[in-house]
């Protein structure tokens, strides 16, 4: 069973040149095997040894072989690795460059990217042995940013990456979802791609250059697949379209959009914008295909050189005599099953229909047990004896590397089929008459032509403790949407590459539980889909949001999806838009979401060839339909949009009139979310935290804050308000529950961060400190002004300890700021008009006391000088000593 090598150009060569001149010796095991044992002297690539695989458990039976010649250890110990390759190629305006052979050579295949410093490693490895058939390809996807890649290192604790961060679960599902369609039916081998940057220089964004990478190391893989996939991010500024813009460059874009596809079709887009109209949208996605086109003529060349041959030989798909009989028993009842038009009822149909085919095939003997399917294809001579197991295999026989098998003949099988063939047939049969009926009798499952919208109906206002909320309900879709408004603590923290923390301060969680569709699951950590469908919905509605300064609220949506039939994604734009504006944000406008899907083979069900493009599509018709196209917006334009392709690609035609066809059902649903009843409050919620903004001087900031945060702990205990948020650009935000706390933060930090003026008023102020010359008085925390002991009464005080003490409390006016800053202070300025009065008639009282004592004492100097005189020139008297001396 040998890998064909023609796949990339080589010829198979016949199985006699395939010869050893050695002997070698041959022991069986039940244990598996690797798949590939090549010999040290042989560059050949060998084989799979997958020849004795039983169809249904996939037993295998290890070959080992040992060596009896003498070979020498320098050439024993030789590696027969891969030559390393590399080739540039243009991507815009510069160079990718693209490696392989030199790291990673264990691997199916291994290659680095490199954009700029922006390295990605990229691995593909496949499992020996292969899994049990399935419609699911079992392929998986990891993806990690090294902060090593930044030179950093992990916070937290054990200083390493852990749990897969939400970016980087979104950059897996990128590159998972293009890979997939290209994989070839029916093969089983588990699959996985790892994906690594190993250096980041801030400008080239990696995920672009991974979904590269991970369609290259695929294409030089063993893994088989039908065409190269390469991807490429578009964004657009200033009218002009960008190819792989840089990190700089995307602040300014209108446009972020990232495609994937092939040389000659897209298989997936992706992208956000802001109201941008369609037309530029395709412009945009055709100049990706362009680019991504001549990715892959590159690539081509390169797996020319040094891809390796594909697994062809290990395909294993259902015999076409099945469905032949899958359609005979099951054709007409499938006809009705699916004008079932409830999903649990036709779900419920379709099972008990399978297991009615089941047991009908297993009744005419065409489905086997379990344990005894594949017992025929089992060869006895290697089971009998321990002392058979060895044998010798002679020269001229087979080359299997390290390992020679004798020809033996296989004895003949009976036609059987595994119960898992027959439920994949069946699946397919189910899609086949699906498809059949909407292109021939132009109705779907549910009756609706392909234009047409499922019934609407929305409510707001169902939980009254919630800050807003909405249910929105499209036929059997279902979200219950609810927001919650908080401050800066609610937003939600990003650890990225670029070192600087990130705060988001809008995002939307999407679950979607096992209730919603009737089953019973293990409900856990949100999964990978839950985590794509979120930001889906998320980056839907952030082009309507206010922006932070005229809204300053962190805003987080809920959409937790009770019902599911198709499309719960754009279920959640919906009811999330609604449920915003019943919380009273100002939005800028409404938008809703829709999801279209496609058949594109219609000839095959006697169609014109022409796709028909479905609008609002449902579970089954997303399962059985060839593309899956999620397109988010209003009439004027898109705000996001996601494109899944499960065929071999579409074109611009096709993606021209799927859109064409989405604008016209947004509109549809626009009108009916209009119709809301209860309609949205659009005012914010008596339970929503209150949010008050202030600016403040940016040095006045530390006064605020205090010493390790003091100060600000002390306002919020002091109030009671819930959170100060405090900027260094002189922001201060202030989140309280209620409103009077709010006005008690706002005076304290109003006084904290004032600019005294002269002519202020400031009432009730502390007496800090009392001098011989007057008091200081704090007018607000930390500032301090002097009221003179003139200034503070209006009578004469001889002491200010005489009317004050400190701790006492009085309203001073600012009268003076001299040059140095100090603030001279007045309590007399502020004193009513009637002390003022007092004190002036208590100094004229005063003053004419002080007047007549001066008189009277003046009349008695008067008087006496008077007698004397008298006295002298009457009785001739004479002084002695001054004194009046009579007789």
């Amino acid at each position: 069973m040998l890998a064909n090598p023609s796949f990339h150009g080589g010829l198979q060569p016949p199985l006699h040149q395939f010869t050893h001149p050695n002997r070698y010796t041959l022991s069986f095991s039940s244990s598996l095997c690797p798949r590939r044992l090549r010999p040290q002297k042989t560059p050949l690539l060998a084989p799979s040894l997958s020849l004795f695989a039983s169809r249904r458990g996939y037993t295998r039976f290890c070959i080992q072989a040992s060596v009896e010649s003498q070979i020498s250890e320098t050439t024993s110990s030789a590696a027969p690795y891969t030559q390393p390759y590399s080739v540039k190629i243009p991507v815009g305006d510069r160079h990718i460059l693209v490696e392989t052979g030199h790291i990673g050579r264990q691997a199916s295949a291994a290659v680095t990217v490199t954009d700029g410093e922006t390295i990605v490693y990229t691995t593909v490895c496949l499992d020996d042995v292969p899994s049990e058939p399935s419609d699911f390809f079992p392929l998986s996807v990891h993806y990690q940013e090294r902060f090593s890649a930044a030179g950093r290192t992990s916070g937290g604790f054990f200083k390493r990456e852990g749990r897969t961060k939400d970016d980087e679960v979104l950059i897996c599902r990128l590159i998972d979802r293009p890979l997939r369609p290209t994989m070839l039916k029916g093969f089983y081998h588990e699959t996985q791609i790892l994906s690594w940057v190993l250096s980041y220089d801030g400008l080239h964004s990696p995920d672009s250059l991974a979904v590269t990478a991970a369609g290259i190391a695929v294409a030089l893989s063993e893994v088989p697949n039908s065409k190269t996939v390469a991807g490429v991010r578009i964004g657009l500024i200033n009218d002009k379209f960008i190819v792989n813009p840089t990190t700089k460059e995307m602040e300014d874009s209108e446009l972020d959009l990232l495609l994937a596809g092939t040389d000659s079709a897209i298989l997936m887009i992706e992208g956000y914008c802001n109201f941008l109209p369609e037309e530029k949208l395709l412009q945009a996605v055709e100049i990706g295909q362009d680019v991504v086109r001549a990715i892959c003529n590159e690539v081509e060349a390169l797996v020319k050189r040094c891809g390796k041959p594909k697994m062809l030989d290990a395909i294993k798909l259902p015999p076409p005599e099945l469905y032949r009989h899958v359609e005979e028993i099951a054709g007409d009842e499938l006809v009705k099953v699916l004008q079932i038009k409830n999903k649990i009822p036709r779900k419920k149909a379709l099972s008990s229909l399978e297991e009615n085919v089941l047991t009908i095939l297993t009744e005419k003997g065409y489905v086997s047990k379990d344990e005894d399917f594949g017992a025929n294809e089992t060869i006895p001579d290697m089971l009998e004896d321990d002392d058979e197991d060895e044998e010798v295999v002679v020269d001229g026989e087979v080359d299997e590397g390290d390992v020679h098998i004798k020809p033996f003949s296989r004895k003949a099988t009976p036609l059987l089929f595994s119960e898992v063939d027959v439920k994949l047939v069946f699946k397919e049969v189910t899609s086949k008459f699906l498809r059949r009926r909407i292109v021939e009798g132009g109705k779907r499952s549910d009756g609706r032509n392909p234009f047409e919208i499922r019934l609407i109906n929305s409510q707001c206002g169902l939980l009254p403790r919630a800050h807003g909320n909405a249910l929105f309900t499209r036929g059997e879709t279902q979200s219950l949407a609810v927001v919650t408004l908080g401050d800066k603590q609610m937003a939600q923290r990003i650890d990225n590459l670029e070192g600087a923390d990130e705060f988001k301060r809008f995002y939307l969680q999407y679950t979607f539980p096992p209730s919603c569709v009737g089953e019973v699951r293990r409900v856990g950590a949100p999964s990978r889909r839950e985590v794509g469908h979120g930001m889906l919905a998320e980056r839907a509605l952030e082009p309507i949001l206010p922006s932070h300064d005229d809204f300053p609220y962190t805003i987080r949506v809920e959409s937790t999806i009770t019902e599911s039939n198709g499309s719960s994604s754009m279920a959640s734009v919906c009811g999330g838009c609604l449920a915003l504006q019943d919380a009273g944000v100002p939005v800028k406008c409404s938008i809703a979401g829709i999801a279209m899907g496609m058949v594109l083979d219609t000839e095959e069900f006697g169609g014109d060839g022409t796709p028909l493009i479905l609008s609002d599509i449902t579970g089954s018709e997303d399962a059985s339909g060839d593309m899956d196209f999620k397109v988010a917006g209003n009439e004027d334009g898109i705000t996001a949009f996601q494109m899944d392709i499960k065929v071999g690609g579409i074109t611009l035609p096709i993606m021209k009139q799927a859109l064409l066809q989405a604008r016209n059902g947004r509109k549809h649903i626009l009108d009916e979310m209009s119709k809301c009843s209860p309609p949205p409050s659009k005012m914010l919620s008596k339970y929503a935290p209150l949010i008050h903004v202030m600016k403040v001087k940016p040095e006045k900031i530390n006064l605020i804050i205090g010493s390790g945060g003091k100060k600000v702990k002390s306002i919020i205990e002091e109030t009671g308000v819930e959170y100060i948020d405090t900027q260094d650009d002189g922001i201060v935000k202030i989140t309280a529950k209620d409103q009077s706390s709010l006005e008690k933060s706002k005076a304290i930090i109003s006084k904290l961060t004032m600019v005294p003026t002269v002519g202020d008023i400031y009432r009730n102020c502390e007496i800090k400190t009392i001098t011989a010359y007057g008091a200081f008085v704090e007018i607000a925390p930390g500032r301090e002004g002097l009221c003179h002991i003139s200034e503070l009464s209006a009578n004469w005080l001889e002491k200010t300890e005489d009317a004050f003490k400190v701790g006492d409390r009085v309203d001073v006016k600012l009268i003076e700021i001299n040059e140095k800053g100090q603030l001279r202070l007045s309590r007399r300025a502020l004193l009513p008009e009637d002390d003022l009065t007092k004190e002036k008639v208590v100094k004229r009282v005063v003053s004419s006391a002080k007047d007549d004592v001066a008189s009277i004492k003046e009349r008695q100097k008067k008087s006496s000088s008077k007698a004397v005189s008298n006295l002298s020139s009457e009785d001739k008297s004479t002084l002695v000593n001054g004194e009046a001396q009579i007789g």
